[in-house]
């Protein structure tokens, strides 16, 4: 099929909910993608920042063929082999005090069981978010999400969430009544503009859930395994949550989330909550092959060191045009006084697909193996489109 045949086609049947680019990808590997007519472009997204560890990382495909022919379904109402192993091998790179974990499909869902699990381990029942916060689109994820245009036309959403400006903890501490049971809280915010989180702030939720037995939560589903230099950004701050959402890069390109939980989180029974898919055979091997990935490639290390050298590029482009340069690791995001969506649309006719943190804010969530050369060619194509604004 060409790129064209693609576009009419999945035009014709899609539901309407995604606004899309025209441009149709068909393969991948390491930090680079192929359209319909075999155009190569570097991939600044990754999938949203699913695939840290390269498109079609040959380890994880391996593993993934492996169990195709072993066993692809296996609910858990029974044990089983690879999720066994996979677990062991996940907790082992969690930061210390998480030591059991749910597994789901996706980041929203590891968001929506850590609400729920909330609840169970403190009895309370509202929950503290932050403004320009993104946890997801179903409905207690959206509860949580600041963004008006993602909520509104969806309400009423489920009652007992409150809004408070991020890395003000005065704000947050004024917020808190006697019946919150959790905050919720990003490392770094994703969509609200790839925001690190102000010193001491982290270590101020941690302190205020301690002493008003509220369950904290935070939300890696973005910034997990590796995105900002480390395993998980909040090894940044010396935070440990008692819950922490899990979702994109933990699968290596597959549908995976998970929630780690600490001791603190206590009286989950079965049945309180379930998913059909989550923890099965197939995307454990994927998930288990994805973390060997991670160890063989040094890819925590490599992600830090690239993206301190990115950061430090894109800082030296001089144009009016740029409010801002931060981020972590392999999560970067320019502020623009313009919008960002005319940029990302010349990127891509240059060959770099990358994405929006808003609608000033220019993200980058590339593949930690991104090759320095394709770092300096994003560098030198992003300079160039700012320099054609009138």
């Amino acid at each position: 099929m060409t790129q064209d045949d693609i576009l009419e086609l999945e035009a014709r049947y899609t539901s309407g909910v995604y606004g899309k680019r025209e441009v149709a990808i068909v393969r991948g590997r390491g930090a680079r993608v192929w359209d319909g007519d075999g155009r190569e472009y570097i991939d600044c997204s990754s999938g949203y920042g699913v695939t840290l560890v390269g498109h079609c990382h040959p380890h994880i495909v391996q593993a993934m063929a492996q169990q195709a022919e072993t066993l692809l379904a296996c609910p858990e109402f029974v044990y089983n082999d690879m999720r066994a192993r996979f677990q062991e091998k996940l907790v082992s790179v969690l930061p210390d005090g998480l030591n059991r974990v749910y597994l789901c499909n996706s980041g929203a869902e590891a968001n929506e069981a850590a609400l729920k699990f909330a609840r169970v381990a403190t009895g309370k029942t509202d929950v503290i978010a932050t403004v320009k916060g993104f946890h997801g689109r179903t409905m207690g994820a959206l509860s949580a999400t600041w963004k008006k245009e993602y909520k509104q036309m969806f309400k009423p959403l489920i009652p007992g969430f409150s809004h408070v400006p991020y890395n003000k903890l005065d704000k947050l501490e004024a917020a808190i009544t006697e019946n919150t049971a959790a905050i919720i809280v990003e490392a770094v915010q994703g969509e609200g503009g790839v925001r690190p989180s102000a010193d001491g702030y982290l270590q101020g939720i941690r302190e205020l859930c301690d002493q008003h037995n509220m369950m904290m939560i935070i939300d890696e589903v973005q910034t997990g395994f590796g995105r900002t230099g480390k395993w998980f950004a909040c090894e940044h701050y010396d935070v440990v949550p008692d819950l922490l959402s899990i979702g994109k890069s933990l699968g290596g390109g597959v549908p995976m989330g998970a929630v780690a939980l600490s001791d603190r989180v206590q009286g989950l029974k079965p049945g309180y909550h379930g998913s059909t898919f989550g923890g099965n055979p197939l995307v454990c091997a994927a998930a288990l092959a994805n973390i060997e990935a991670y160890e063989m490639d040094g890819l925590i290390e490599r992600s830090a060191e690239m993206g301190a050298y990115w950061l430090d590029q894109l800082r030296q482009i001089d144009s009016k045009w740029i409010r801002d340069v931060r981020g972590l690791g392999m999560m970067l995001g320019i502020e623009l006084k313009t919008r960002v969506m005319p940029l990302l649309r010349k990127l891509q006719a240059r060959g770099v697909i990358a994405m929006p943190a808003g609608p000033t804010v220019l993200r980058l969530l590339p593949a930690a193996v991104i090759s320095k050369d394709d770092i300096d060619t994003v560098v030198s194509t992003i300079r160039e489109v700012l320099a054609e604004i009138d």
